[in-house]
């Protein structure tokens, strides 16, 4: 399948939201990107394009050299904290709102898609939403664990119960996924007539193997992102343009076709 741009896409896009009995979205980074979130893999904007993200977000460096870690994610989660959501994220939120929606998965942990008004979202790689203690289990909501680092000599957030080094609520390096976010996701992307990936390059595994299971079970898979996929070839339609322009312009096909 090759990228189709314009109105034409957008239309060939809407009539499969339409006719579908339920959609669910996939994102990745790309969604965040017109908020100010930069992507992972992009030459020289990227997240890991001048640094080796296992020397930094692994939780093998949690554990051994906390104060290397939280001097990365310190930055990461106050910069994260104050971002908006953009015309993307409210498209799906929208989308949803009409009833074309059942379920946002995403790859995200910028809570992005719930400020935009989606209201259920499988955060398959966690959140920036707070951190826990792994030894006692209490729990700190980003603005204290923010205050914490903030405070310490060495930038490290400890638990107010235990003095435990916090770990953030996110997927590292080394981590396994939620296994509940995890099960759900495999459960709606193989029952789903159409999964629709965003901003997602689809080759991070496990989420890599979802549009495949879509599709093993007869579901279509469309793809909105700029970079090449290994679904492509695969995809019911392939839109590459900017994502929110892609969003807004299929929310704008389907109001052309009342739906």
């Amino acid at each position: 399948m090759s990228t189709t741009t314009g109105t034409d896409g957008h239309d060939r896009l809407a009539r499969l939201v339409a006719d579908a009995g339920s959609v669910v979205a996939l994102t990745g980074a790309g969604i965040s990107v017109p908020s100010g979130i930069p992507d992972f893999r992009s030459p020289e904007t990227g997240l890991w394009a001048n640094v080796d993200p296992m020397t930094i977000a692994h939780v093998d460096v949690w554990r051994a050299d906390p104060v290397r870690f939280w001097a990365y994610y310190g930055e990461r989660f106050a910069r994260l904290g104050g971002v908006q959501p953009n015309d993307a994220h409210r498209a799906l939120a929208e989308l949803e709102r009409r009833g074309r929606l059942q379920a946002v998965l995403t790859q995200n942990i910028d809570g992005l898609h719930e400020r935009a008004g989606s209201t259920d979202v499988v955060e398959l790689h966690g959140s920036i939403a707070g951190c826990h203690c792994p030894a006692c289990g209490a729990r700190e909501p980003l603005k204290t664990v923010l205050r914490l680092i903030a405070d310490a000599d060495d930038g490290v957030p400890r638990c107010a119960v235990c003095a435990g080094v916090l770990k953030p609520d996110v997927v590292l390096f080394g981590d396994m996924l939620p296994v509940d976010a995890e099960y759900r996701s495999r459960s709606l992307a193989g029952t789903c007539d159409l999964l629709l990936c965003i901003g997602s390059s689809l080759q991070v595994w496990p989420v890599a193997g979802l549009p495949e299971r879509t599709l093993e079970a007869g579901g279509a898979v469309a793809i909105v992102t700029a970079s090449a996929t290994p679904y492509d070839d695969a995809a019911a339609v392939r839109l590459g343009g900017d994502v929110v322009d892609e969003l807004q312009g299929l929310l704008a096909a389907l109001d052309r076709l009342g739906a």
